[in-house]
């Protein structure tokens, strides 16, 4: 049945914090008025609450779709994009043409440049919401839509260990130990007392067979990354994320085959041509596709050439209200080289109530969501906090 979109509608969600991502301010980062604060160790801003943009697609027969992106700076500029330009080139068009559609308006400012950025988180969400009503007007789950279920649970790491000192984050892994997850990543820039000493004391609380990971957050060249990175292996490394900033290709390549460890990458991609020239000269074991970033039809074509290159698929997961965690989730459970996805706890568990959703991550496993589409409603609570422009 063909089933047009009638509206497009964007807000904001914002939810407190009792402490910022990644932890409590070091000295020298204190917030702004806006609530934005710089952190020292990788020169990038945070604010100190969680917030998404979210997209609410409705259809002329009453259907409706939440499609989800980042807006944890300057939201007004991705809801602009949607608001001012994509929605109109969207109403009217099928549902079940989402690819399709997402070409159509991925080319629309092509020309000028707009490959990245905001236009492309803005282009995300829309994409999202128009493969959730996809599934919802098949009744399947968007899965199933995608080439099919390979996997009705996915294994999880647990992302960031926000605590003030080394022994603090290593109790806090422990206790994720306890709770049946096995492997972990650590933040280099909040390592206060350097990664190495950081994941020697990570391996010693959590023993052997713990999968480690270091995010190096993007702000190394290449000779300091593969120092750092050649410091933590005695330690069993399991992966590098970011080691070198990300416009330097031939750096990230140098790294690569320079150090025994994965090399994690491409989290801030927004499409399958920023990893192609990455592959192109070996500058990775691990893809991170980021629904927010990319929406389900980039992270799908990113998967399946990692596929093709034999690259194992790791996705990142920052989540809002969980909107594009559950699309990231039904994406990876199509794809055939997954080998886990990131759980960020500190954001997972205390937004679990703004989602009506079976989806959970427990002992060391996501349980997808059920029922048709994403799996997800927005809660009664969420719909409260929902504001436009």
């Amino acid at each position: 049945m063909i089933d047009r979109v009638k509206s497009v509608e964007t807000f904001t969600l914002t939810i407190p914090r009792d402490r910022p991502y990644l932890g409590k301010a070091r000295s020298g980062e204190e917030p702004s008025a806006r609530g934005y604060l710089v952190r020292k160790g990788n020169r990038t801003v945070y604010p100190v609450f969680d917030r998404s943009v979210l997209v609410r697609i409705e259809t002329v027969n009453g259907a409706v779709g939440w499609g989800e992106t980042y807006g944890l700076v300057a939201p007004k500029a991705t809801m602009e994009i949607i608001d001012d330009l994509l929605a109109d080139f969207t109403i009217g068009r099928d549902v079940f043409d989402a690819a399709a559609i997402h070409d159509d308006l991925y080319d629309l400012m092509r020309v000028r440049g707009y490959t990245g950025g905001f236009y492309l988180d803005a282009l995300a969400a829309v994409d999202i919401a128009l493969w959730d009503l996809a599934g919802k007007l098949a009744q399947l789950p968007l899965c199933k839509l995608l080439g099919g279920q390979r996997r009705e649970r996915i294994d999880a790491y647990v992302s960031g260990l926000p605590e003030d000192t080394r022994e603090k984050r290593a109790e806090l892994a422990l206790h994720w130990r306890e709770k049946g997850f096995s492997s972990f990543k650590f933040a280099a820039p909040v390592a206060d007392d350097g990664v190495a000493r950081e994941i020697e004391t990570l391996r010693a609380r959590l023993g052997p067979s713990a999968r480690i990971a270091c995010d190096m957050h993007w702000t190394h060249t290449a000779s300091e990354a593969i120092a750092l990175i050649r410091a933590m292996e005695p330690h069993g490394l399991w992966f590098a994320e970011a080691p070198v900033r990300t416009e330097d290709i031939d750096g990230l390549a140098r790294v690569a085959n320079a150090v025994a460890s994965a090399i994690a990458v491409g989290e801030e991609w927004r499409t399958v041509h920023d990893m192609v020239p990455r592959v192109a000269v070996r500058g990775m074991a691990i893809v991170q596709p980021e629904m927010g970033h990319k929406g389900v039809t980039e992270f799908m074509r990113i998967g399946q050439y990692a596929q093709a290159h034999h690259i194992k698929v790791i996705p990142h997961a920052t989540i809002g209200a969980g909107i594009f965690l559950a699309a990231s989730l039904q994406a990876s459970a199509a794809l055939a080289m997954v080998d886990c996805h990131e759980f960020q706890h500190s954001i997972f568990e205390p937004n679990r109530r703004l989602l009506e959703t079976d989806m959970d991550c427990v002992a060391g496993q996501y349980v997808l969501p059920t029922g048709a589409g994403l799996g997800v409603e927005l809660s009664r609570e969420a719909l409260s906090l929902l504001k436009k422009q």
